[in-house]
């Protein structure tokens, strides 16, 4: 393997750990705002954010189901 390769390698390595660091605090902001939406009521709301509430639903709502049970799994494991 050349210097190169290698360097290529290392810098993939640690581009990849940085991804996976984000898509875990992605998940907990899902699975927060997916635990939110479950006990949200819609009618108790001030219209000044009823969009905003209901925009988190449908992205909620959005995510697949294997992406939301990792979700909801890593704000369970805190």
């Amino acid at each position: 393997m050349t210097k190169h390769e290698t360097t290529g390698s290392f810098m993939l390595s640690e581009e990849l750990e940085i991804l996976m660091a984000e898509r875990a605090r992605l998940l907990r902001v899902a699975g927060a705002a997916a635990q939110f939406v479950a006990v949200l009521e819609g009618r108790a709301l001030p219209k000044e954010v009823a969009t905003e509430a209901e925009l988190l639903a449908e992205s909620v709502n959005a995510l697949s189901e294997d992406t939301l049970n990792d979700a909801l799994k890593s704000i369970k494991t805190r």
